[in-house]
């Protein structure tokens, strides 16, 4: 049975915007090899359109970029979404029934499934689905933004931390 883990960049004040702040080399190689580990990822439709990137190739890449656009584009991914009609290359759409798509992927796949987007996560932790949550904090303050968590907050247990690269620490989390 697999793990849904809900893993994020996050600033010290909670928020989420992959503008504001970017991963240093030592925390991209961790999301490199992270990505290649997964069983897949499921994404709602804001965080998908900007994952959308990766799928095709941009001359000014260095090789970490390649690789993880390679990583990437080899993992299955689930989009949840009313509103696409299509999306890309090893990409499966998922509009209705959210809960037993879920279910059925956890029950199916083995190892752990990331999913990205904070609504998306509220979701699927109502639902009592996430099982993880990897918060990746970043030494910065946005006083503004997305929440990493969009809704109330589960009691959660920290189970590790982990400084990755010069300024990221990632907190790990279960429900409690």
């Amino acid at each position: 049975m697999a793990k849904l883990v809900y893993a994020l960049n996050q600033s010290l004040d909670g928020y989420v915007d992959h503008t504001e702040f970017a991963p240093d080399p030592a925390l991209f190689r961790h999301f490199i090899d992270d990505v290649r580990g997964l069983a897949g990822s499921v994404y709602g439709r804001r965080m998908y359109e900007v994952m959308r990137y990766w799928d095709e190739d941009h001359p000014e890449w260095d090789e970490e970029e390649r690789d993880y656009a390679a990583a990437w584009r080899s993992q299955p991914k689930w989009v949840v979404s009313r509103s696409l009609k299509s999306v890309g290359p090893n990409a499966t759409l998922v509009a209705d029934d959210i809960e037993a798509a879920i279910r059925g992927l956890k029950a199916r796949l083995d190892g752990e499934i990331e999913v990205a987007g904070p609504e998306l996560a509220q979701s699927l932790t109502d639902l009592g689905l996430v099982d993880e949550y990897r918060l990746y904090l970043h030494p910065v303050v946005l006083g503004r933004g997305k929440p990493y968590f969009a809704g109330p907050r589960p009691r959660l247990r920290l189970v590790a931390s982990d400084r990755i690269g010069g300024d990221a620490i990632r907190l790990t989390y279960v429900p409690a």
